[in-house]
């Protein structure tokens, strides 16, 4: 029986997923995207969980970026990436209206960049390096980061990554917003999880209306987006 890719474990109101390819740097392959699906499926739907974190084994890094040895082989890369998306695993990160802490550690490329821009909080260790190489490599990163990256770091800063294939140490990566907070690698997975449990505490029809509000109103004209505001408030509080 294979090893399972992706460790999941619940715990006061909030789901650990662990990325579990510690021998390849957690490199995203097709039993990781599926077993990451699920996971996220299972932290959805259980009302028990308030809080999701999520973060990668093993002492080199939270994610290496996907599996070339599956994702980009023949027949083509049109048809690597389309075997990629046959599971929205994105499309799931982003309807889940429970607080995402993304906890990074070693290298942090490509789609473990994307991943972690799909959270609403990022804390990363003190040696992390980030990187987006795929067009360095011959490909469009096309598993969401030329649309979640500009809206974290900004246009400028995202074309950079990506098309000079910059790398970008944990410091400078909070200086532009990649992540909140950078801490020492021993005290990475102690800080992300007191946060956790810290919001898990909370009202959780609260954190989801706001986490809403936020993520449904970026695209919307103001005017619209203060009605959406009122309206999720409304339900929050009233459950209306």
């Amino acid at each position: 029986m294979a090893e399972p890719t992706v460790l999941y474990t619940k715990e006061r109101h909030v789901a650990n997923l662990v990325l579990n390819r510690p021998g390849v740097i957690n490199a995203y392959n097709i039993q990781m995207r599926d077993e990451l699906f699920e996971s996220l499926a299972a932290a959805k739907d259980d009302s028990d969980v308030r809080v999701l974190v999520l973060s990668g084994s093993g002492e080199r890094g939270f994610c290496a970026g996907a599996d070339l040895t599956e994702f980009g082989t023949a027949p083509s890369l049109a048809v690597a990436r389309r075997v990629r998306w046959e599971r929205d695993v994105w499309g799931l990160f982003l309807s889940i209206r429970k607080p995402m802490i993304a906890a990074v550690h070693g290298f942090v490329i490509g789609s473990g960049v994307e991943m972690a821009c799909l959270c609403d909080v990022r804390i990363a260790s003190d040696d992390a390096v980030f990187s987006m190489p795929e067009v360095a490599l011959g490909m469009v990163p096309a598993a969401g980061g030329t649309q979640t990256l500009p809206r974290v770091v900004g246009v400028g800063a995202a074309l950079e990554l990506m098309l000079i294939n910059r790398r970008v140490t944990a410091s400078e990566a909070k200086d532009m917003g990649l992540v909140h907070r950078v801490v020492a690698g021993g005290d990475l997975m102690d800080t992300a999880n007191l946060l956790a449990r810290e919001l898990a505490s909370r009202n959780p029809s609260v954190l989801s209306a706001a986490k809403s509000a936020v993520v449904d109103g970026l695209d919307l004209h103001l005017e619209d987006g203060l009605r959406l505001e009122e309206r999720l408030t409304i339900q929050a509080y009233f459950g209306a």
